[in-house]
């Protein structure tokens, strides 16, 4: 699936009268198959990413790099639709921070332009660039990273002397490899690494072009992996899908969490609203790449597949069930109804913002201070999230589910936080 290849016009024409009216257990089993497609088409793109890195690393060349980029841009796809399934799901929780952790001290990895500084007490680490340092300290003892492997970054280097943007493996990292930094500010562009970074002899830029490699290829290995572990947890007889099932009324109470939580702190409030209050490009999610409103654009879809109960998989092919809208239709027809209406609201927000940025206005862009039609471009995105959520809790009263903490953010709960 291409990222044109879902609308936000082409969704609405979704928004159908509910087709099921079934019982918990049957929205369940539902939830935990769009799991498990969500997860296996995001091992399937992460596959294909492996391939074109290790064609890049081969045979470098401008086109080799390109289609790295093609590739890591197409995994995050069906990547951003399974975020829905945080917040609820502690299996999902205990690995989330593998595969997409951010932001991230990208001097940890690689060399960094003078502009980026040093190390802080915060992290002394900030610019250790292990790619150019094959043996390094950390807690005092010495590392020997000559080879660079899957267990030196998941093990030693990955949130290394416990500081949580040491973040060593998982998209962003590999997006920062393909990338580089994005040094524009909030003009327009994104990283511009050279494919000459990759190069061998001569041709190699910047040095240490064969362990940057390595490092790569490490990162793309170990990110298939652990998707391909998440894809077997909600497979028959998985951890994450036994989990779900088992208790009925926690699986419903696992999906609400993870649906408000996602719409609000995390989604509105954390990746977008406080990014409009700092207008710090730092602050996107996919800073590197310039590929945030789509980003942003998946999460939001994520949400609206799990309540609808209806997915659409990187193949062309629907995996669809018993929703839990069916269940709020049944509990209350009048709040279902002003539910699918918000998420339809959100998507075609979050549409907008996709739109504008493939047409030239960036995201980094919409960040800039006094920048009145990038704000209102992401405030409208964000109240509609926010309006989203609030109906979410009304679907939450209309089952009898226990009253639920969504995740909240400084920005959206107390903005004055933010600048203390």
């Amino acid at each position: 699936m291409g990222l044109r290849t879902t609308t936000a016009v082409a969704l609405l024409a979704l928004s159908a009268t509910p087709l099921f009216a079934q019982s918990k257990s049957d929205v369940l089993g539902t939830y935990a198959n769009i799991a498990q497609a969500g997860y296996e088409d995001s091992f399937i793109t992460a596959q294909r990413l492996k391939d074109a890195v290790e064609a890049l690393i081969s045979t470098p060349s401008p086109e080799a790099l390109q289609a790295a980029k093609t590739a890591w841009l197409a995994a995050r796809v069906p990547y951003q639709q399974t975020e829905v399934y945080r917040f609820g799901n502690p299996i999902v929780d205990d690995w989330e921070g593998k595969v997409n952790a951010w932001p991230l001290d990208e001097g940890l990895i690689d060399y960094v332009d003078a502009s980026y500084g040093g190390e802080t007490d915060e992290n002394q680490l900030a610019v250790l660039n292990v790619i150019a340092n094959p043996t390094f300290t950390l807690g005092g003892e010495e590392v020997d990273a000559a080879q660079i492997t899957p267990a030196l970054l998941e093990g030693q280097l990955h949130e290394a002397g416990a500081v949580e943007s040491n973040v060593a493996i998982g998209y962003h990292a590999i997006e920062f490899l393909l990338w580089g930094q994005d040094l524009n500010g909030t003009a327009y562009g994104a990283g511009d690494r050279p494919w000459t970074d990759y190069a061998t002899g001569d041709t190699c830029s910047n040095g240490n072009c064969d362990r940057r490699g390595e490092y790569l290829k490490a990162a793309t290995d170990l990110l298939a992996s652990d998707l391909e572990w998440m894809a077997g947890q909600w497979a028959e007889g998985g951890a994450a899908r036994e989990a779900v099932l088992a208790d009925e009324n926690t699986g419903i109470h696992a999906i609400l969490t993870g649906m408000g939580s996602l719409s609000y702190g995390e989604q509105a409030g954390e990746r977008m609203k406080l990014g409009v209050m700092l207008n710090d490009p730092e602050e996107e999610h996919d800073c590197f790449s310039d590929n945030t409103h789509n980003s942003h654009y998946y999460d939001g879809l994520g949400v609206r597949n799990v309540y609808l109960g209806e997915y659409m998989r990187v193949d062309g092919s629907v995996v669809s069930g018993p929703s839990l809208s069916d269940l709020v239709a049944k509990a209350d027809a009048g709040v279902d109804a002003e539910l699918r209406d918000r998420l339809d609201v959100t998507m075609v927000e979050l549409g907008q913002i996709k739109t504008a940025a493939e047409t030239g206005f960036s995201y980094d862009m919409m960040l800039e201070r006094g920048n009145a039609e990038g704000e209102a471009l992401i405030m409208s995105a964000v109240d509609a999230l926010v309006g989203q959520t609030r109906v979410i809790e009304r679907a939450v009263t209309a089952l009898g589910v226990d009253t639920i903490a969504f995740e909240g953010s400084d920005s959206l709960d107390d903005p004055n936080a933010v600048f203390q």
